[in-house]
């Protein structure tokens, strides 16, 4: 192992060291950055350093980029920690040595370099590519890689093509004997577990679902609430596994966060241990938008990139090549991977715009977005999110192969999901993504983007009223929104009817504006009521512009279903493939251009009662990024039950957290089963947790709402008694910015990590892999990591919240609010994302911890949302700090009966 020719640079919230020479010493931020700007540095994970350096494009020697080129598709905790484990080496003592930990561990990957190592195909091809594209570590590894005897293949060479098979019969219609699933769920727990009549009673209600439907749009319907440690996951897979072996059906089960995806796919080792057997039976889906698209990187890899984001698509090349599916996002490309290029590209590596030309691809045969679809048409557990399935459903997409059986886990999460899916908004951004996806490229872009006349060419020569149709589009859409739109509407000079209705529409948010013109939030709305003249003249002109877009689409439409009945000479099956997905994407988009029209209609004319409507200007800090007009559903489960639910035969809806604190009519209205003539069947199990003896709330009372520097003090102080392991929830971004800034240079000093989701330049899935590797560190965040995170044991042993979580004002919310109760709809709210927040806390039956909330005014009324037994005491910071202090003496947490000390 020869030692690299390069210094090394470490710098945490603690201080900054240089290890050159065989020595390491403390340096200065500036005298860090001079240092840099004239020699290769090597570091670990350059963004992060750059921002604690106070300079964030800071580049170097970076030992991730050196990690992901020699190990794609593996995954390491992107800390020194995490990197000696990668390498086998001994982990520093403290900051001071890490600089040199990281010459010696950069000189331990390099080793790999110049031996055979799994990854070794194609990388020598990568390293010259990389060279070419002037990566730092281009030099070194191109020296340390061997020339290959025989031409190596690489990527598109490497991947395996799918096959086409028969379309798969519907299920068989049978029955599930209660023994037979009780006998599956022992199967799968395996032999000595621990019995847990909670997961037997689970399974036995679940089976509901996988009888035989009697009733046209009448599903089986199951409502289970099972709390933590109850085991619902093997609970559901008994019977779902069970059903799909005797019917040779297809069982989708649902999540919410990409964590548990990745945890139903781990527990499917159980149904099947053997890998090749499991591959085939087990299928992971997503959106498209997930998966890696073969044809924008070969664009980017062609020269559609430059600069960094060139070195980015070398190394997804890389990663592409050994993917087990191709997901980019949460499958197994390192999550910290994009973030070292910053937004240098990742995401136009993906189909985002629905630009597909499928069959017409030349990678179609080994897309991974294909393989995928046609695998879960043959495999007996489909594990996919609450958005895919909706989409498939409201978009009619694969209807062939459309499940009858569903599992919905993280159920609470359904109406979020449903709200998501079924809305509209009419913005300046996206009118100018529709632009963009049937004019094409414009004033000369770089990029792969193809416009409706490029991506339907041959159809085009082929039916002359199609033609005309892709020509009356692109007529039509130059109207629409373009390049420089948001300047030119906030300057008053806007282009074409559409900006001139987004013109009215921000003069009369800012009129109707009750935050002062001097407030710098994060964005500005009001309802869609009484519209002003300039709105309902605007209106006319924008609404006659977005038909015309619209009436060639539908047109364009009937004329591909028209070729696909002709079946030309030319029309093999892949070309017809090809047209199948020109007609879905082009539905999806009419669909869109018809909502706007429907949400035009509205201006100046009647409510409808079923949806609210508003105006909007959305900023960031001040910076206004979008303007727009938007349609949400009152009650989302009602276009969701009858898309998804009424068309599937059996249904499970469950959750820790499904009545959200309330009762059964909370949980039938959030999940959509209020909307079906047959009641659901309902089963409720409470954890098996010895919540009461391992884990109290404390309210602290001292903390003054609005006063940063207190809130930033108790978060300090608590951390510190924790001695890290803790997860700080925020309400707002901006309030959790202001605390990290005045507690991390502090916590470091104790020697104690502060991560920051909205502050550190890492994505929430790494930070809360650092979080949990790591018992002394802390992560702070918002709501993205009040129901993600899973991380069982003493890396987690304190929550802390900064207030009570009441629903952000707004017009959806207010409407909703109205709607569903008054004050009674808020606490339900409130209560769902205690309760979840909560959760967090124990995951395992040996966990203890503390959970703090810093606020006085946590109304008494809302405790019911922690579980019965809990210690919830009001006191005062200090009091909150001896006891979380305490938290490794046993007797200190928990008293048993339940109580609240005033």
């Amino acid at each position: 192992m020869t030692a690299l020719p390069y210094p090394a640079l470490h710098a945490s919230h603690g201080g900054v060291w240089i290890a050159e020479g065989g020595r390491t010493r403390p340096i200065g931020r500036g005298e860090a950055i001079r240092i840099a700007a004239d020699t290769p540095l090597i570091l670990l994970n350059a963004p992060l350093v750059g921002q604690r350096l106070g300079h964030p494009e800071l580049s170097g020697l970076d030992i991730l980029e050196l990690f992901a080129f020699l190990f794609p598709a593996r995954f390491m905790v992107p800390t020194p920690k995490g990197l000696a484990a990668a390498t086998g080496l001994t982990l520093p003592d403290g900051d001071d040595a890490v600089a040199a930990f990281l010459s010696e561990a950069a000189a331990a990957l390099l080793g790999a370099a110049e031996r055979d190592w799994p990854e070794r195909e194609g990388a020598w091809h990568a390293a010259q590519s990389l060279a070419r594209a002037r990566w730092s570590w281009a030099p070194i590894v191109t020296q340390a890689i061997a020339r290959p005897e025989k031409p190596e293949r690489w990527l598109y060479s490497m991947l395996p093509e799918w096959d086409e098979q028969a379309p798969r019969p519907a299920p068989r219609t049978i029955g599930l004997d209660p023994g037979d699933v009780q006998q599956r769920l022992k199967t799968l727990t395996g032999k000595g577990a621990e019995t847990r009549d909670g997961q037997r009673a689970f399974a036995a209600a679940a089976t509901h679902a996988f009888v035989p439907r009697d009733v046209r749009d009448m599903p089986n319907m199951v409502l289970a609430e099972a709390g933590t440690g109850i085991g619902k996951t093997l609970g559901y897979l008994a019977p779902a596994s069970l059903w799909a072996e005797k019917a040779d059906g297809a069982v989708w089960v649902s999540t919410y966060t990409k964590a548990l995806q990745r945890q139903l796919a781990h527990e499917s080792e159980r149904l099947f241990p053997d890998a090749a057997i499991r591959k085939a039976r087990v299928v992971t889906r997503k959106g498209r938008e997930n998966y890696a698209c073969l044809l924008n990187l070969e664009d980017a890899l062609q020269g559609g990139f430059a600069g960094r984001a060139a070195i980015l698509a070398q190394l997804v090349a890389r990663w592409a090549a050994y993917t087990a599916d191709g997901d980019m996002v949460g499958g197994d490309l390192p999550g910290w991977l994009p973030t070292l290029f910053r937004r240098n590209g990742s995401t136009a590596l993906t189909d985002r715009r629905g630009e597909c030309i499928y069959a017409g691809c030349p990678h179609y045969r080994k897309c991974f977005i294909e393989r995928a679809a046609r695998a879960s048409a043959a495999a007996d557990i489909v594990i996919a999110n609450h958005a895919l399935v909706m989409v498939n459903a409201a978009r009619g997409r694969e209807a062939t192969t459309r499940p009858t059986r569903y599992v919905f886990d993280e159920g609470h999460h359904l109406f979020d999901a449903a709200d998501a899916m079924f809305s509209v908004a009419l913005t300046g951004q996206e009118a100018i993504e529709i632009r963009r996806w049937i004019v094409g490229p414009e004033g000369g872009g770089r990029g792969r983007r193809r416009g409706l006349a490029a991506r339907l060419s041959d159809v085009a020569s082929y039916d002359e009223q199609g033609a005309a149709a892709i020509e009356q589009a692109i007529d039509a859409a130059r109207a629409l929104p373009s390049d420089g739109w948001l300047q030119r509407v906030a300057e008053g000079d806007p282009f074409g009817p559409v900006e001139a209705l987004l013109g009215a529409v921000r003069g009369l948010v800012y009129a109707r504006d009750t935050k002062g013109a001097g407030d710098a939030g994060y964005g500005l709305e009001t309802e869609l009521a009484e519209p002003d003249g300039a709105l309902v003249e605007a209106a006319g002109p924008a609404g006659a512009s977005i038909d015309a877009v619209l009436r060639p689409l539908v047109a364009l439409g009937r004329r591909l279903e028209a070729v696909l009945t002709d079946a030309p000479d030319w029309m093999d099956g892949p070309a017809r493939a090809r047209i199948e997905g020109a007609i879905a994407s082009l539905s999806w988009r009419a669909d869109t251009v018809g909502a706007w029209l429907a949400l035009i209609a509205r201006i100046g004319g009647p409510a409808d009662a079923d949806f609210v409507d508003w105006l909007a200007v959305d900023r960031i800090e001040g910076r206004e990024y979008d303007i727009g007009l938007h349609r949400h559903w009152i009650d989302p489960t009602r276009p969701f039950a009858d898309t998804v639910l009424k068309s599937a035969h059996g249904v499970v809806v469950t959750s820790a957290t499904l009545k959200s604190g309330g009762d059964w009519d909370v949980a039938r209205a959030r999940s959509g089963a209020s909307h079906l003539i047959r009641a659901p069947s309902e089963f409720e199990a409470a954890s098996p947790f010895d919540y009461a003896n391992h884990s109290e709330v404390l309210i602290v009372t001292d903390v003054k709402r609005g006063d940063l520097p207190a809130l930033a003090n108790a978060y300090g102080r608590l951390i510190v008694a924790a001695d890290g392991g803790t997860l700080g929830l925020f309400t707002a971004i901006r309030r959790l910015r202001g605390v990290h800034a005045r507690i991390a240079d502090r916590l470091a000093r104790e020697g104690l990590p502060l991560l920051a989701q909205h502050v550190d330049p890492i994505d929430t899935g790494t930070l809360v892999d650092i979080f949990r590797d790591d018992p002394r560190a802390s992560l702070i965040g918002t709501d993205a990591l009040r129901d993600g995170v899973d991380v069982p044991g003493r890396s987690l042993r304190l929550v802390v919240m900064e207030g009570v979580p009441w629903p952000k004002p707004s017009v959806l919310h207010a409407a909703r609010r109205l709607a569903g109760g008054g004050k009674d709809y808020d606490d339900r709210i409130v209560r769902a994302r205690l309760a979840q927040a909560f959760g967090r806390l124990i995951r395992r039956a040996d966990d203890k911890g503390a959970f703090v909330l810093l606020s006085a005014a946590m109304p008494s009324r809302l405790l019911t949302a922690f579980p019965p037994g809990v210690t919830v005491s009001r006191v005062t910071l200090d009091e909150a700090i001896e006891r979380v202090r305490a938290l490794s003496i046993p007797a200190a947490i928990g008293h048993g009966a339940a109580q609240e000390t005033a």
